[in-house]
């Protein structure tokens, strides 16, 4: 197998770097993950569980709330140290199929969440969160790769490209969920107005609990070819020799940090608004849902649009990013959220921004109300910012981490990235619980985006 070249002084810096074809394959995974993000957690099964499998889809958001705590606590203990563990053997590939397992059997499990049934929901809910788990530390360990495919100069095109690449992945996949497979129980039509693929029952919501084994055979499909043509890093040490150094090396690394100002406020800064923007692609469907009384179809819909907003937004924030700099990217995409958030909030199906509007009419065309067109724009804002603010965020790590603790850097930003992302949600879950009210629940989102934003003006990027 190829691996990559190391200097004799440890910095993992290749003395050259892999052909295109390893360099796509790479970006690939990005594609082979997004469909988990787009169809369970956003704008598929997440609703569709605080819609049908849920009592009420208010402590739907509630349960599904403290799900994604749950995982997010453990992905924030765990990250640094499996980080620490991969620097100090050298191999990035065998962690990222191990966790890369992971997801594919959680998410395969949901396909048992049968509607109306509440016996499983815990165990529908823990599979959520070992696929949850899967997902994130394949991801901490693939984004650890970057810096020895391509240029420095180049980082942020790559960052921005794999992001765009995810979205596109993410819009396919749904395309194919809502146009054969998930159909309207009330006409037992798809989007394309076509019967089920499979013989899938709509009554019992099979389309969308189909979205879990769809999501793991699609990973295994388009992971692959990372795993062929994508070198990675040599062997270091022996796993139990690399557990003993990479943990004596977490320790140095968090004894330096307080010294690294720019580095510890820019993943303090990344710990706040990551947490925020994860809360706002988790609710987002359910909080429609439950406002317009979305069904998969609309929220589908709903989610193609934002998807194509991402996509070219991640695309372009990536040429911004070499051009103008990482930190001003996240600068930029924060203000964009925090506009749109706030405008979020005083959209209603019969008001917009304390206006009355009608009413979606019963049956009318897809988005026929005007507060509907409304929160579909906002929708289009949130999805160009978030792919560029994830872009240039690890993008930004890359400019301030030492080149050979890469992946225990990265294992930080995953810690940065969740050791509060499962506070987010339990407060949401714990807000909603409380008042019975989804707005009241997603109020506190822009106060996330905030902080981070104040935080970022103190970091000093390195060229």
């Amino acid at each position: 197998m190829t691996v990559i070249a190391s200097e004799a002084a440890g910095a993992e810096i290749p003395r050259e770097y892999p052909r295109r074809a390893a360099v796509i394959s790479w970006i690939f995974f990005d594609w082979a993950a997004q469909p988990y993000f787009t169809l369970i957690t956003t704008f598929v099964f997440a609703p569709y569980f605080a819609g049908f499998v849920a009592p009420d889809p208010a402590q739907g958001q509630a349960l599904w709330g403290f799900a994604t705590a749950a995982a997010g606590l453990m992905i924030a203990l765990l990250s640094p140290v499996l980080g620490a563990i991969a620097d100090a053997s050298g191999r990035r590939k065998p962690w990222i199929a191990g966790f890369g397992s992971l997801l594919v059997i959680g998410a395969s499990l949901m396909w048992f969440g049968k509607p109306g049934d509440p016996s499983v929901i815990p165990a529908l809910l823990l599979a959520y969160a070992i696929a949850s788990v899967g997902v994130e530390f394949a991801t901490v360990f693939n984004n650890a790769m970057m810096p020895a495919l391509v240029p420095p100069d180049r980082i942020g095109r790559l960052s921005g490209t794999g992001w765009a690449t995810g979205y596109v992945g993410g819009i396919l996949s749904l395309i194919l969920v809502l146009g054969f497979l998930a159909a309207n129980p009330e006409t037992g039509r798809t989007l394309f107005g076509l019967a089920p693929l499979f013989g899938l029952d709509p009554v019992s919501h099979q389309g969308d609990r189909i979205t879990g084994p769809l999501t793991g055979i699609w990973f295994v499909i388009f992971v692959t070819p990372m795993f062929l043509l994508t070198p990675d890093y040599p062997a270091k040490l022996p796993i139990r020799e690399a557990l003993r150094a990479g943990l004596s090396g977490l320790k140095r690394t968090l004894g330096e940090l307080p010294k690294q100002k720019s580095v510890a406020t820019f993943l303090l800064a990344n710990m706040i608004y990551t947490d925020g923007l994860v809360s706002l692609f988790a609710f987002g469907g359910i909080y429609a849902a439950g406002t317009f009384g979305w069904h998969t179809i609309q929220i589908g819909s709903f989610g193609i649009l934002l998807a194509i907003a991402g996509t070219f937004g991640a695309w372009f924030g990536g040429k911004l990013d070499d051009k103008f700099g990482p930190k001003r990217v996240i600068a930029g995409s924060l203000l964009i959220l925090l506009f749109a958030c706030g405008a979020i909030l005083l959209v209603d199906k019969d008001s917009i921004l304390f206006v009355k509007v009608a009413p979606p009419a019963p049956g009318g065309a897809l988005f026929s109300g005007a507060a509907e067109r409304a929160y579909l724009v906002l929708g289009c804002l949130i999805g160009a910012a978030g792919g560029p603010l994830q872009a240039a965020s690890r993008t930004l790590l890359i400019r301030l981490a030492p080149k050979d603790r890469i992946t225990q850097y990265f294992g930080l930003f995953a810690l940065t990235g969740k050791v509060t992302s499962f506070i987010g949600p339990l407060l949401i879950g714990v807000i909603t619980a409380v008042t019975a009210s989804q707005k009241a629940g997603m109020a506190l989102l822009a106060v996330f985006f905030l902080a981070g934003l104040a935080l970022l003006t103190q970091v000093r990027e390195n060229s």
